[in-house]
């Protein structure tokens, strides 16, 4: 994987960071990371999409699925193979918790219910 070290994530842009392996990353649900995640999750349109993730209940599939769309978002190079591969400071924690953040940050605060279940 090859992606680009940032300090510091524009929550307005709807970025998040996180370290992993080590480097800071900007993780970003871009438009094309939402039409990633709706062929993913067969959803039929965006609020399929954050109706799915309003349950609260993900797999780890889902998260690796949701943070490898993120990160490419946010201009890291990256297959989902790498990311189950990856470790985020704070192990299934963080990975959770980062996951939170980005669909708080890309889809509001009904999420905020909702918290992710691993």
């Amino acid at each position: 994987m090859t992606g680009t070290s940032v300090a510091r994530a524009n929550r307005r842009r709807g970025e998040v960071e996180a370290v992993i392996d080590g480097e800071r990353r900007i993780l970003c649900l871009t438009l094309g990371a939402l039409a990633e995640l709706e062929t993913a999750f067969a959803a039929d349109s965006l609020a399929d999409l954050a109706n799915r993730f309003s349950r609260g209940k993900l797999s780890s599939r889902d998260l690796i699925r949701i943070l490898a769309a993120a990160l490419r978002g946010g201009g890291n190079q990256c297959s989902d193979e790498d990311v189950g591969d990856m470790c985020l400071e704070g192990g299934l924690a963080a990975s959770i918790d980062v996951v939170r953040s980005l669909l708080l940050v890309t889809f509001g605060s009904a999420q905020e219910a909702a918290p992710v279940n691993s």
